[in-house]
């Protein structure tokens, strides 16, 4: 192995200045600043000089987010303090019975300090820094343990690898915690390329953000258009940070993409005001969300109110009314389960709910298909349940016609052709 020049040391140093600018502000102003030619021929130089001088090779270098082949299963690992699912409100009067919960938690009437974030739908994970370097990060998993992905995440660009010296100084473990995204615009382009190569397109952006986290192989999760936001850190008991909203400086000061519609307010009526705002804005933003996470700002406070179960006292998410839409049932089709359930599914004509193209839809079962006295061809209501899962709500009869025929449930099995039984009691 020939020992570095000065000239090349200086060299790959510069360049490695360079790349890492590139990636900032490209990944997190929205601001490319060089071609994706000039790009693509500092990062070969990089990867060249790495390779003839491995000594170069540190687990900051942007050579560490091109991706590997990982063994065939991810390894488990327990998170140092849980990562808590939180409880869900829709309705202004559930959030009020959640902020005077808070009020009489902390045995105050005074108005409390509330953290605003949008609610993302993407994937939550943890990033574990020692001493400044990212070395672990993994999945929500069941909340105690999640899948080691460190190698996945690596490959996603505005993730920094490496956080100052004075952070690293200040915070010798530092686990951050956030959502991975996939952009709609993103998506519709990832599903472009997918079908031009004749793969079957993904289902929607927060299905291919987890799909693409949960890659084996890691060059694939490179090439996937993944962003990470960032959302707070786990350890609270920090002198150096007292509230969520100092967190939150704190990270953004090291690189990490903070989402613009995070704000701090005091009262509740100042937060049903921001979940209102947020509402108007939700169908015009280029990535998809479900609600508002409301948090006590305050660590002590939080501290104090504790936590019920598996889910925080000190946080709610306000979650989105499920949006109905009105469209065409092209057909029904029965779909028989591993148990020989029958299932009744309305084919729709695709029309988009939440943000979401759907085509399918949840008819449930054959008391709810009767209930609903569907025919082909009827305008039908739907609208995603929890903002989840598609369903047909009702059925617009002032416009069928009488050549429409009602759809009935089968006698008999659409895939062994035996004849379908009910128990009594089911």
């Amino acid at each position: 192995m020939s020992k570095i020049k000065n000239a090349e040391l200086s060299e790959y140093q510069t360049l490695k200045k360079k790349i890492n600018e590139y990636d900032r502000l490209y990944y997190l102003q929205d601001s490319p600043s060089v071609s994706d030619k000039e790009y693509d021929l500092l990062f070969d130089r990089l990867l060249e000089l790495e390779k003839q001088y491995s000594e170069l090779v540190t687990p900051d270098s942007p050579s560490q987010r091109v991706g590997v082949k990982l063994s065939k299963k991810f390894e488990t690992v327990k998170h140092r303090i849980r990562m808590l699912s939180l409880q869900k409100v829709t309705t202004e009067e559930e959030f009020l019975d959640f902020n005077r919960r808070v009020n009489e938690g902390l045995e105050t009437e005074d108005e409390i300090t509330y953290a605003t974030e949008p609610k993302l739908d993407g994937l939550a994970v943890e990033l574990i820094y020692e001493k400044g370097l990212f070395v672990l990060g993994s999945t929500r998993g069941d909340g105690s343990s999640g899948e080691n992905i460190t190698s996945n995440l690596k490959t996603v660009k505005n993730i920094p690898l490496k956080l100052s010296d004075k952070t690293a100084l200040s915070f010798p473990l530092l686990e951050v915690r956030g959502e991975i995204i996939m952009k709609k615009s993103s998506f519709d382009k990832l599903n472009k390329k997918l079908r031009s190569e004749n793969i079957a397109p993904l289902a929607n952006p927060r299905n291919a953000a987890a799909g693409s986290l949960r890659q084996l192989d890691s060059s694939i999760t490179a090439s996937r258009p993944l962003i990470f936001y960032t959302y707070g850190i786990s350890e609270q008991s920090l002198k150096q940070v007292r509230s969520q909203s100092e967190a939150i400086r704190l990270l953004e000061s090291e690189g990490f993409l903070i989402n613009k519609y995070c704000q701090i307010v005091r009262g509740a009526d100042k937060v049903s005001s921001r979940f209102e705002k947020l509402s108007l804005v939700r169908e015009n933003l280029d990535y998809e969300i479900d609600g508002m996470v409301v948090k006590v700002d305050s660590f002590e406070q939080q501290k104090f109110l504790g936590n019920i179960s598996r889910a925080p006292r000190w946080a709610v998410a306000w979650k989105f009314s499920a949006e109905e839409t009105e469209t065409t049932l092209v057909d029904v089709e029965f779909s028989v389960g591993r148990t020989g359930v029958i299932t009744p599914v309305a084919k729709l004509a695709p029309v988009k709910v939440s943000g979401v193209i759907v085509s399918n839809a949840s008819l449930h079962n054959e008391d709810e298909l009767n209930r609903l006295n569907i025919h082909t061809g009827d305008t039908v209501i739907i609208r995603r349940a929890g903002d989840v899962i598609p369903e047909v709500m009702e059925v617009t009869t002032s416009r069928r016609k009488k050549s429409q025929k009602k759809v009935k449930f089968p006698s008999t099995c659409p895939s062994c052709g035996s004849k379908i039984s009910r128990p009594k009691e089911e």
